[in-house]
């Protein structure tokens, strides 16, 4: 979910800037030594996944991870998408550096928002509830994102209202993929290493990841 430059008006690119600069804020705030290498990697996760896209107008349509990235970073997702995104459009021109701001926010607070909604399931620690959490991450990663970008686009241009709604309509098929990839995801690391769900008092507990999840 790239927007393109020249698109977005001056105010929209400028919300987006000072939401990216916050939440980058916050996420570096919980971001240890320890952290470092699992935020790298979502980051790397990130980047690969982007660059499958298909256009669609000023925007393109492809896998965002960005619900996973939330249910295992909380804010960290923020600098995580921020690099990935910023490297795309320093190797490949996706997107580009006047809409990194705005294009950061638009995957990177869906993530925090999905990080916060599944906390309690994930904290219940049962593997039912896990895969639940993580298919309804999916979902919230996709359609917040496709929602901040309608706003950005009706908010800029009332023309691009069609546009908007022809953009909602696009990426239901893709929710309903991430959403089935997050579940899968999710319950793989269940099995094998949950403690980067936050379950058992492992390191993303409240402390890191900024008090999204926390251990009992």
């Amino acid at each position: 979910m790239h927007m393109s430059e020249g698109v977005l008006s001056a105010p929209v690119l400028g919300a987006g800037a000072a939401l990216t600069v916050g939440g980058l804020a916050v996420g570096l705030r919980f971001m240890d030594n320890r952290r470092v290498p699992e935020v790298a990697v979502v980051a790397s996760a990130l980047f690969v996944a982007s660059l499958i896209r298909f256009p669609v107008g000023p925007a393109s349509v492809h896998l965002t991870l960005n619900g996973l990235a939330g249910i295992l970073l909380g804010w960290m997702a923020f600098p995580a998408v921020f690099v990935a995104l910023a490297l795309q459009a320093l190797l490949f021109q996706f997107g580009g550096f006047t809409t990194l701001g705005a294009n950061t926010t638009v995957m990177a607070l869906p993530a925090v928002v999905a990080s916060y909604t599944c906390r309690r399931m994930l904290r219940a620690g049962g593997k039912t509830l896990s895969i639940i959490a993580g298919a309804i991450a999916g979902a919230i990663g996709v359609a917040g994102g496709v929602v901040l970008i309608a706003l950005a686009l009706v908010s800029t241009e009332e023309s691009f209202k069609g546009l908007s709604m022809a953009f909602v309509a696009v990426h239901v098929p893709v929710l309903a993929v991430e959403s089935a990839i997050t579940a899968i995801v999710v319950a793989f690391l269940w099995k094998v290493k949950p403690e980067l769900l936050g379950i058992n008092g492992g390191i993303n507990g409240d402390k890191g990841r900024g008090g999204i999840l926390k251990s009992d």
